[in-house]
């Protein structure tokens, strides 16, 4: 059975058909012609993508519309959630399934002669994203809408998204993502709606003591909207990106001077803003283009806001000031990370410097509109700008931040009389430490100027409040939550896992597609012969395309039949690819010790980006790859062990390869990841997790039980003891031989004979430093994937465990996250409008 036929099986079942298979075909045919300007004669696959995009997209349209003009009408509170990243990957096949409409375009294509999966299969991912915050901003996009939620994501529309990853003699090497190169259907451009973003400048006061900034740079911030549907429901929300656009004029001096070539060059530079996404993850690198993109977005995004506040017929009542004492009542705005802060001096400066506020007045505006999210517990993660960067860059940002900074203080001393010491560290402008300079910590103004700060699961929230954020916590009583995070059902299931998405709707009905907590309905299934048969078999089909696509891809021969051990993430040390890579190398040499011993074979594929400075990163990219070369070209191994790197690895792919695995490595060191949702990923798809008491993974042990997950390692108290009595990575090696071999194995050159000192500052790093404790944690590892292995021969027992793993994951839908969101920070109700089905007619939707 084709994904076609399972797709299609999916989408009938109970959904009236949108349209029918002729309107498709007459639709598709007049884009071809009309709208692409082609014939069957002449045109490509990409023409026909492009068609059918449009084709599709005439669904949205009438329901964009509607959407946008009931938001008008009514008037509800609005969330916007603000971020630099949106990993949307591909919008098609989502767009049909959302909308129900799959089954026709599949059945109009096949009479046209052409196969919807190659179409598909064109589209270039929207990689506007490094990782799993960008995919989280995605997944949020999807439930909002599918909630009813009045809720609108503004980001930057970069013009190269992450890099595009080549794989070149086991080195990462990156080509530019240069995704619009075939244009964007998706889009829309609001050129009526571009808006000045101001940068340098000087500050000027007037007699009465009011600011001005003056002499500033403008660029134009263009917006693009993309429809975000929701599931079913006619909802659909907006997705706005901005570009920078310079100004419409020369400078006249340029024509004086005769240097026109000159001109446009300055515009280019001008338009650099959103030219690329900084392809940096969990590190933080100041930079002045990087700000600079803050602030563009935020600008940008606040103008917007504030216009379609006064638009409505809330904020205007036909009278000459607007009553921004409303303003928290229609507005919530979410801080996807520290990203946007630069957001929160940027609403007091326009309700100060335009509407005529005064300080204290927008102050508290500000904060009960502000959400902010903490995403990380990496002290090189945090954002600090150097104050000299904001002084020549935003100055009138500087000076807000210092009158906010002033007020917080006043009030911290009045808390805490004569404790200066709780004063510097929970002030927002940290003092010059040795010959560095001042910096404003974008953490700390992100807490004071919201009125609800969230880490993304229990553990990491916990450490946030004892740790991380211990001061603010006991000064802000009530301030902090947890929001765990989640995925998206929709994509993570029931687009990239349709046979198993079928299985389940078959048993249980279809409930769970919006309400995943019905899945705990499966849980009695564990002791039904032919539904466990089913499962396996879904699993087996899913495996045996996976292994051809990495036949097809990589030139990797793979058993379909070995154990899928899959990691695949950004790569980065706290995420610890370099301990999975160590098991790797010592399975090979207890193979080559004993080549008769009887084995479950395996297969580990790796995936993920490292940040092009990132140079450990680098190395472990090379090692896994060196590895791989030795490990799959040896005789003596065979199909006992098999080592992948899933190149340029991406939405797209993950959609692949996440039905398929048989094991998701999570094993970063407790206390170093804030959630996770790969996790989530793999385990809604009957993947089993091998991994630490770290991040979601808690919470997904809680739901499961923890005999149905494998758990091993140093948790987050054995972390901070063994760190207080002070680390030897020396201790642990010496006493574990295998480590000890592995290690002189890297450091030798074993798998790099021609370069044998290549990994010399990888296995010094083990040695010495192991920061991430690599080394403590190894031992623990092996022992625990020996158990991975003795569970795996037993099919009955994995298939249940696989079982319970699916009908736990109730929680970890972005439905509920994003509920949680709605009801206990931003004010909303969940699932208050669901819009009838309008008229499939042509339009533009409102931009509104």
């Amino acid at each position: 059975m084709s994904d076609a036929d399972r797709r299609k099986q999916i989408s009938v079942r109970g959904i009236a058909q949108v349209e029918n298979v002729a309107n498709i075909k007459k639709s598709f045919n007049r884009h071809l012609h009309f709208s692409l300007i082609k014939d069957r004669n002449v045109a490509t696959p990409r023409d026909y993508y492009m068609a059918l995009a449009d084709t599709v997209r005439d669904h949205l349209v009438s329901r964009w519309i509607r959407t946008q003009q009931y938001y008008y009408e009514h008037d509800p509170k609005r969330v916007y959630y603000l971020s630099l990243e949106f990993y949307m990957g591909r919008t098609l096949t989502n767009t049909m399934l959302n909308l129900g409409m799959q089954a026709t375009v599949d059945e109009a294509l096949y009479q046209l002669g052409l196969n919807i999966e190659e179409l598909e299969e064109i589209e270039e991912d929207a990689g506007l994203g490094n990782g799993g915050l960008g995919r989280l901003a995605a997944c949020f996009l999807d439930s909002m809408a599918t909630l009813g939620i009045p809720a609108y994501g503004y980001g930057l529309r970069y013009e190269y998204g992450i890099f595009k990853q080549l794989i070149r003699d086991g080195w990462q090497v990156e080509e530019p993502d240069d995704w619009l190169r075939f244009g964007n259907p998706w889009e829309k451009a609001r050129p009526e709606y571009m808006l000045p973003v101001n940068f340098y400048g000087r500050v000027e006061k007037d007699s009465e003591g009011k600011a001005k900034w003056v002499d500033t740079h403008v660029v134009f911030a263009m917006p693009y909207d993309t429809p975000v549907p929701g599931f079913r429901n006619n909802v659909v929300n907006t997705l706005r990106l901005w570009s920078a656009k310079a100004e419409n004029h020369f400078h006249l001096k340029f024509f004086n001077d005769g240097d026109y070539v000159q001109a446009v060059m300055d515009r280019n530079l001008t338009e650099n803003i959103t030219r690329v996404l900084y392809p940096n993850d969990n590190v933080f690198v100041g930079k002045e283009l990087r700000l600079k993109q803050q602030y563009f977005l935020c600008a940008a995004t606040l103008q917007d806001i504030i216009r379609r506040f006064k638009s409505s017929k809330y904020g205007v009542r036909e009278i000459v000031r607007i009553d921004f004492d409303t303003f928290p009542e229609k507005v919530a705005i979410q801080l996807n990370d520290t990203h946007p802060s630069i957001g929160i001096p940027e609403l007091i400066r326009l309700l100060i410097d335009v509407e005529g506020l005064t300080f204290d007045k927008a102050f508290d505006i500000a904060v009960k509109t502000f959400g902010y999210t903490n995403h990380t517990l990496l002290p090189e993660a945090l954002e600090r700008w150097p104050v000299s960067l904001l002084e020549n860059l935003l100055p009138r940002h500087l000076e807000i931040i210092y009158q906010i900074n002033a007020k917080f203080l006043d009030a911290v001393a009045a808390k805490y009389p004569g404790d200066f010491d709780r004063l510097r560290r929970m002030s927002i402008v940290e003092e010059a430490d040795g010959m560095g300079e001042k910096r404003i910590n974008m953490a700390h103004l992100s807490i004071v100027g919201s009125h609800a700060v969230n880490g993304v699961a229990a553990l990491h929230s916990d450490l946030l409040v004892k740790t991380t954020f211990k001061d603010f916590a006991e000064f802000y009583t009530g301030k902090f939550q947890n929001k765990t995070n989640g995925i998206t059902p929709r994509r993570w299931l029931m687009l990239c896992n349709p046979s198993l998405a079928d299985l389940i709707s078959e048993h249980i009905g279809e409930g769970w597609i919006t309400d995943l907590s019905q899945l705990t309905k499966l849980k009695p299934l564990d002791t039904n012969a032919g539904f466990l048969d089913n499962l396996y078999r879904i699993k087996t089909d899913n495996k045996v395309r996976v292994a051809q696509f990495i036949k097809d891809e990589f030139n990797v021969d793979v058993d379909p039949n070995s154990l899928y051990d899959v990691h695949v993430k950004r790569l980065h040390e706290y995420k610890r690819q370099l301990l999975n890579a160590l098991h790797i190398i010592t399975l090979y040499n207890r193979i080559k010790a004993d080549p008769a011993a009887k084995i479950v074979p395996r297969t580990v594929m790796f995936g993920g980006k490292a940040a092009p400075g990132y140079h450990m990163a680098k190395q472990i990219i090379k090692l896994i790859n060196s590895v791989a070369n030795v490990v799959n070209n040896d005789p003596v191994v065979g199909n006992k062990l098999k080592v992948v790197y899933l190149e340029n690895y991406r939405v797209s792919m993950a959609e692949k390869i996440t039905p398929a695995a048989d094991l998701s490595e999570q094993i970063s060191t407790a206390g170093t990841e804030a959630s996770g949702t790969g996790n989530m990923k793999f385990m809604l798809n009957g993947a089993l997790t091998i991994g630490t008491l770290d991040g979601a993974n808690v919470e997904m042990a809680e739901e499961m039980g923890r005999e149905n997950i494998f758990i091993f390692g140093m948790e987050v108290d054995d972390v901070q003891a063994l760190e207080a009595r002070g680390y030897n990575a020396q201790e642990f090696i010496g006493k574990n031989p295998e480590l000890a071999q592995v290690i002189d194995q890297i450091e030798s050159g074993f798998f790099t004979p021609d370069t044998p000192d290549i990994f010399r500052d990888l296995a010094n790093n083990l040695k010495y430093t192991d920061r991430f404790l690599v080394c403590a944690d190894y031992e623990s590892y092996v022992k625990t994937q020996e158990e991975v292995s003795r569970v795996f021969q037993d099919r009955q027992k994995w298939v249940k465990m696989a079982l319970h793993n699916i009908a736990s994951s109730g929680k970890f839908s972005t439905d509920r996250t994003i509920s949680e969101y709605a009801t206990e920070i931003w004010g909303i109700q969940p699932n208050a409008i669901r819009l009838s089905a309008p008229y499939e007619g042509a339009g533009e939707p409102p931009a509104n």
